[in-house]
């Protein structure tokens, strides 16, 4: 690892939520390695409990402790400053992950055989959060979640509605539902971070998936490549109970569970919740179809827990067998089943039955990452959105947009810049040195 990792580390983590656990350590027993482990779902704790346990029990030669504590991003980040890093970290495929990565924090896992199990979709979703182009891989996605519209199969079987596969279909769908007396879909905008389930779901048919990279390169600009996903947001307005700002995620998720609407534009993460309410509801997914070509339609997709070697970890080997283990397809399972999960793993597992109808677009890798997992947490794009879907003014909207990630991103700007003027500049002279 480079020396600067320190001052880079505070340079490019600073105010984002960070990750955590003790460099691995041999044990008092010099014949037994311990590889500590830090991941940061809480809500998975007695899963990896349990996987602890398993591979301890197996494994003479290697101690794994995993260390699942709230606030780990926090936690890690504090680590990392005291040099006292974990040898693998689990986190989400988002802005800190391209933090860790762009500080050189993490290591180049090229040589590690079990990459070639995973999903193409998912590491390229991985290359795509690089800030500038690295060699290797530097992740191994494990598991994803997965967003679209959530509908009431029942409620869709007695009316006879049709699943869209086109915006026209789609809002179409909405009046005739309307029409016949039901509430098309219930939003919890009172919670700002719940304005993101539409847009993201929108954006990954109208806009580019790379396309904070490419504004950061200055080829083009929000406002050019967001105006129609910022339009199509705002019209599900529409088809919404009156005043959703009024009403928060946990609200949706009790009217939805109720009945009380037929679709509630959200990730299988809200099920549970949802079932919390109505065990016996009768739910299915479908993509959100916010182009009129039903054949672009993608999966909106983004990697909820993948694993990472630290770059100064003195255990590769060690490291790698325990990411062996998390890998075997039973453990990969136990996961997907305790936590509605999608597998970024190829294989034949079973998916949740709330996914049957996105089943197709996960074996097939048509899928597209959340585009909110490239936004600086410091901008608060959700507070934007939700600005924005109550004044519905799309210009201002969208100079801000373009104002603020110009602001938020400013150090970020001028490094991806340098980098593709040095690129340039390769080429140019590789190409006289060809003449």
């Amino acid at each position: 690892m480079k020396k600067s990792w320190k001052r880079n580390l505070l340079l490019t983590v600073a105010g984002t939520a960070a990750l955590t656990a003790g460099c691995g350590a041999a044990g008092a027993d010099s014949q037994v390695v311990q590889i500590d482990m830090v991941q940061y779902k809480m809500e998975a704790v007695d899963i990896f409990e349990e996987l602890e346990e398993k591979f301890n029990a197996t494994h003479d030669n290697i101690r794994l402790n995993i260390d699942s504590p709230n606030d780990a991003m926090t936690i890690l980040k504090t680590r990392f400053i005291r040099e006292d890093a974990p040898d693998i970290i689990g986190i989400g495929g988002e802005i800190n992950y391209s933090s860790f990565l762009d500080s050189d924090m993490l290591m180049n896992l090229d040589d590690y055989e079990g990459l070639s199990t995973i999903n193409e979709s998912y590491l390229k979703i991985d290359k795509e959060l690089e800030f500038v182009p690295k060699d290797g891989v530097y992740a191994v996605p494990y598991v994803a979640n997965a967003a679209g519209v959530l509908y009431n199969k029942d409620l869709f079987e007695e009316h006879g509605w049709a699943v869209p596969t086109t915006w026209d279909e789609f809002t179409a769908l909405c009046r005739q539902i309307q029409g016949e007396g039901v509430l098309p879909m219930f939003f919890g905008f009172k919670d700002t971070w719940n304005c993101l389930a539409p847009w993201n779901a929108i954006s990954v048919d109208l806009a580019p998936s790379d396309v904070c990279s490419l504004v950061n390169k200055g080829e083009t600009t929000f406002t050019e490549q967001y105006r129609e996903v910022a339009e199509r947001t705002l019209a599900l307005l529409e088809f919404a109970q009156e005043d959703p700002f009024s009403y928060g995620y946990n609200d949706a998720c009790t009217a939805f569970a109720r009945g009380e609407s037929a679709m509630f534009v959200i990730g299988s993460y809200a099920v549970p919740q949802i079932q919390s309410v109505n065990p016996d509801i009768n739910i299915d997914t479908f993509v959100f179809p916010a182009s009129n070509q039903a054949e672009e339609n993608v999966l909106n997709s983004g990697i909820d827990l993948q694993f990472c070697v630290m770059a100064d970890s003195p255990n590769k080997e060690a490291a790698y067998e325990v990411l062996d283990f998390l890998l075997q397809d039973e453990n990969v399972q136990l996961y997907l089943d305790n936590q509605n999960a999608v597998p970024c793993k190829n294989g034949d597992f079973t998916l949740p039955g709330v996914l049957d109808g996105v089943a197709s677009y996960i074996r097939e890798g048509k899928m597209v990452d959340y585009q909110d997992h490239h936004y600086p947490t410091e901008m608060s794009v959700d507070a934007m959105i939700q600005t924005y879907l109550m004044d519905g003014n799309t210009d201002v909207f969208l100079e801000k947009f373009d104002r603020e990630w110009q602001r938020y991103n400013r150090d970020l700007i001028i490094k991806v810049q340098n980098y593709e003027r040095e690129q340039e500049k390769k080429v140019s002279e590789g190409g006289e040195e060809n003449d």
